[in-house]
């Protein structure tokens, strides 16, 4: 892999380089808690997994037969506001990662990538590892492959960057449209046979292994959502990484500004760009998750940014918020693990047992769900300082040759 000599940096700009920031761990807690908040209704319908292959929209769309008009409102608007939005967040949140990683690099006189590639393969097994065994929508198989090309630029000129950023988008969004107007001129489905039912089976009364088999089976249907959006994976992650650049994390003045600026704009184009897509219909599911949500993601990040610059002394969500973030990839994996063991068949059963008492029940699980994460890494980092899988993944990363 290519490698870049970094600058060095000056003594007081080193010791600023090695500050936290607040406003990423925070932002991270939510992405993660986000995130939960669209699969929950994946996890607490029955099917699961299996109905995504014939109905994409189930992702975002109420359930068909609310039990009331106010169910119906509560849960159109939950997953309204959920639905491709959180992994927007998280996925600049991770780009802004792997630019804090290039300027400690920098900032070390390290060359880069150097070792990166050995860290993304790590995160590629455990996306591999995640998606097999406990989940099939997994976020981490992508996101490793998208971090080696963009580790890959940031060691380019800025023009390259630029270039790649303005190409990705625009490739997006034209595959986006293509797709939209494919989807709104195909004839009607072919109503589910008994093959389709069959799978659906898997996840209300199958073991731990059949799932695991039918995630085998169909590995490749499964991991559409990472290749169909790959151009937008390589465009967040530079957004990302140039809104670090720009100072928007930072605690300062102008920190403050770009965050009012994302605010406002994030949500006043956004909020009605995914209110348009979604009454739509479910032919502008792709265009309303991939292309309009991230819109409003940023305005999610400015929101939150400009409430953390309000608080003049964190209290119990903003530290519950820093400790899920400090730990995000030990609580996605534990989010994803505990809604199987409550939802699925070889568990508690209850997305077939319960599926009467949705919304409320489904909205009751996430709120379990988060807080338990809170609670959880909260207790990790003051017992070890960091998460297991975090530890884990850094016990590896030391037995690897460093570049």
């Amino acid at each position: 892999m290519t490698t870049n000599p970094a600058p060095t940096a000056a003594p007081t700009d080193r010791a600023a380089a090695h500050r936290r920031l607040p406003l990423p761990d925070v932002l991270r807690g939510v992405a993660i808690l986000g995130t939960l908040a669209t699969n929950v209704w994946l996890f607490a319908t029955p099917g699961a997994e299996a109905r995504f292959l014939t109905d994409a929209t189930a992702i975002s769309a109420a359930s068909v037969g609310a039990a009331s008009p106010v169910a119906a409102i509560v849960e159109g608007t939950f997953r309204f506001l959920a639905n491709g939005k959180f992994l927007a967040l998280l996925t600049i949140l991770f780009g802004v990662g792997l630019a804090i990683q290039h300027r400690s690099a920098a900032d070390r006189g390290r060359a880069w990538p150097g070792g990166y590639g050995w860290r993304a393969l790590l995160l590629f097994v455990e996306g591999t590892l995640h998606f097999f065994l406990v989940f099939a929508f997994d976020v981490l198989m992508g996101y490793a492959v998208v971090a080696l090309l963009v580790a890959w630029l940031l060691a380019r000129a800025e023009r390259v960057q630029r270039v790649a950023i303005y190409a990705a988008g625009a490739l997006h969004v034209a595959l986006m449209a293509l797709l939209t107007l494919a989807l709104a001129t195909a004839p009607p489905g072919v109503p589910a046979g008994p093959a389709v039912a069959a799978d659906a089976r898997v996840f209300t009364a199958g073991s731990w292994a059949d799932q695991v088999a039918f995630r085998l089976d169909n590995w490749l249907a499964l991991r559409a959502e990472p290749i169909v959006s790959f151009g937008l994976l390589v465009f967040l992650f530079l957004l990302g990484v140039r809104l670090f650049r720009a100072g928007a994390f930072d605690p300062d003045v102008r920190g403050r500004t770009l965050r009012r600026r994302l605010l406002v704009v994030g949500l006043g184009v956004g909020l009605p760009l995914n209110a348009a897509t979604t009454l739509a219909g479910p032919e502008f599911f792709l265009f309303d998750r991939y292309v309009c949500a991230p819109v409003l993601a940023l305005g999610y990040l400015g929101l939150v940014g400009v409430l953390l610059d309000r608080v003049r002394r964190p209290g119990p969500v903003t530290a519950g918020l820093t400790a899920v973030g400090r730990t995000a990839l030990s609580c996605y994996v534990a989010q994803n693990m505990l809604c199987v063991l409550v939802c699925y068949g070889w568990g508690l059963g209850l997305a077939r047992a319960w599926q009467d008492a949705s919304p409320w029940w489904v909205l009751g699980l996430w709120a379990a769900v988060g807080l338990t994460l809170a609670g959880g890494a909260r207790w990790c980092l003051r017992r070890y300082g960091q998460g297991p899988l975090e530890a884990l993944q850094k016990a590896a990363l030391r037995r690897l040759p460093a570049s």
